[in-house]
């Protein structure tokens, strides 16, 4: 995944009409974001909430027109029965071939990596504090780094509250005790494969939280890189999918991981061809053009640690401090009434696009379409799926149905007001 600039939001004028710049007024531009997304439904993707599932590899000219150009995501079965890997990729088999090969294995207290997270509540479940910088001590006071996250965060939710109750603004409210919500990506570990698949099975059966949850997640290309000696298993890009596509993936990369270790929304600059191996992958999707719904915010940025003479891992600041703008919007809340009024634009809108993707199967999924991944594990207790990750086919006509030439250049003219909606 990738961490997204936000476009520099521009004012905004009269709730409800232009501005003399030119610009659009809030309730405007919310009924212009309100219009597009519901027209690519009716128009483009459907309004049923299912994935499009297709029986064995689409010519790359019905992949192109049906699927890529439209922006539409679909399941391809029937494709994969001739990778070596759905019949071969057993722990005993995996560990005999990569059992002298280092791999990278991402540790995260609760699962999440590159997730938003509340301190206070990791601190209290999983015993993970939060210190100021790397040279911190874990004694010293995280009072710096506490001030910088609950400032940012105060800053969005101070807007919440004077907004107007139009359903366009969040009406959010910072409950989160001490420190403000983070953004916290995960603790980077190399270990010999063996060693790290134990311990990510080990996390599927609850017996490993004390390390955290493991997740070979390394996102670089490592399947021709970490896993090259497992290259000959599979294939390092689809045959039609690069016919239709015109290029070769930029990165191919392996995923190994337990029901514990979960995705949380975002969106890549890809087109992305995902196959499971093992196990099931559970997608929860929506369009582009649901960005308004997804409350994503400015949020200080930290990193997972592990802790000296400990097994234990603590969150420190990134050093230069920095934010990140991520999606504030968890599809499965521990406190779903809670979220709904705290996210109504996302639970009170259409139903997400929900899919499964089950071994042997390949789930399309078109560049820039927001995505939170969740696992369930084979009969030995991982979820495996390699990813293809290929140049981004993407231009302004991609999903835009708006009701007429004056709505669609009002809607260009005001982009950079959109993160207003967003944020």
């Amino acid at each position: 995944m990738e961490y997204n600039k936000v476009v520099p939001a521009v004012e905004v004028g009269d709730p409800n009409e232009n501005d003399e710049r030119g610009g659009v007024g809030e309730e405007k531009l919310g009924q212009i974001l309100e219009t597009l997304s519901e027209e690519v439904r009716e128009l483009s993707l459907g309004t049923s909430g299912t994935v499009d599932r297709i029986k064995g590899p689409p010519s790359p000219l019905e992949f192109l027109r049906n699927y890529v150009m439209p922006g539409r995501p679909c399941i391809i079965t029937d494709s994969l029965e001739h990778w070596p890997a759905l019949r071969m990729w057993s722990n005993e088999y995996l560990c005999s071939v990569l059992k002298d090969q280092p791999v990278s294995v991402h540790f995260t207290a609760d699962g999440r990596a590159d997730a938003v997270v509340d301190p206070s509540h990791l601190l209290s479940t999983y015993d993970c504090p939060t210190i100021g910088s790397p040279d911190c001590s874990l004694s010293q006071s995280a009072s710096s780094f506490s001030k910088l996250a609950t400032e940012d965060c105060s800053r969005n939710f101070a807007d919440e509250e004077e907004s107007d109750d139009d359903g366009l603004l969040d009406q959010a409210e910072d409950d989160s005790p001490g420190l403000g919500f983070l953004f916290v990506t995960a603790y980077v570990e190399k270990l010999l494969f063996p060693e790290a698949l134990e311990l990510i099975i080990d996390g599927s059966v609850g017996e490993g939280q004390r390390r955290g949850v493991a997740y070979a997640q390394q996102q670089n290309g490592c399947f021709l890189s970490e896993y090259g000696l497992l290259a000959n298993d599979a294939e390092v890009h689809i045959p039609w999918a690069t016919e239709a596509l015109g290029c070769m993936p930029e990165a191919v990369n392996l995923w190994i991981g337990n029901p514990g270790a979960v995705t949380s929304f975002h969106k890549d600059h890809y087109e992305n061809l995902y196959a499971v191996v093992a196990g099931e992958k559970h997608f929860t999707l929506l369009p582009p053009t649901d960005v308004h719904r997804m409350y994503v915010r400015n949020y200080s940025a930290a990193h997972y640690v592990r802790m000296k003479d400990s097994d234990r891992f603590a969150i420190v600041a990134d050093s230069p401090a920095n934010t990140v703008p991520w999606v504030s919007v968890d599809p499965y809340p521990a406190d779903i009434e809670k979220a709904k009024l705290k996210y109504p634009r996302y639970h009170g809108g259409p139903a997400p696009f929900i899919c499964t993707v089950r071994a042997g199967e390949l789930l399309f999924l078109p560049s820039m379409w927001f995505h939170h991944v969740r696992q369930s594990p084979d009969p030995e207790g991982r979820t495996i799926a390699i990813n293809f990750w290929y140049d981004m086919q993407f231009d302004i006509s991609r999903g835009l149905c708006l009701s007429d030439d004056r709505e669609l250049y009002q809607l260009v003219r005001a982009v950079g007001g959109v993160s207003k909606y967003c944020c």
